[in-house]
């Protein structure tokens, strides 16, 4: 909540898709800070995460819409169809960080899970990119 209120207020001065670019950016930053560190550090950046994620969606669905005129009813439904990536993303984040996690022996070491989340740093590329080309908007 507290993401979305400090992005509303940005938002009064940068444009809704330079600030979802500069949000995923940072969202970028913070994993790659919680992966390369440890202890309360990792903690608190994979927890920064989400403030940057509170006005991804709501960003991402007004700037898709905007200028559609008579296709927001069927735009709208395809993006919300879209959200089945929350459901995908994470199978394949904890498939990653199995495969990665198990030694020759079958057993799990626990190492993989930060090349796990070293997978999402693509998702929010794409969703940077996406506010980079719609930043004008």
């Amino acid at each position: 909540m507290i993401g979305r209120f400090i992005g509303a207020f940005l938002m009064r001065f940068i444009s809704s898709g330079r600030l979802l670019m500069i949000f995923g950016l940072l969202a970028i930053t913070m994993i790659i800070i919680s992966v390369s560190s440890t202890g309360t550090t990792s903690m608190f950046t994979i927890l920064a995460v989400g403030l940057f994620n509170s006005i991804m969606f709501p960003t991402i669905f007004s700037l898709a819409l905007n200028g559609l005129d008579n296709l927001k009813a069927q735009a709208s439904g395809l993006l919300v169809m879209a959200i089945v990536g929350g459901a995908i993303i994470p199978k394949i984040i904890g498939t990653v960080a199995d495969a990665v996690s198990t030694d020759e022996g079958g057993n799990l070491t626990g190492q993989g899970l930060g090349i796990a989340f070293l997978c999402l740093t693509f998702c929010y590329g794409y969703i940077a990119y996406y506010g980079l080309i719609k930043r004008e908007s």
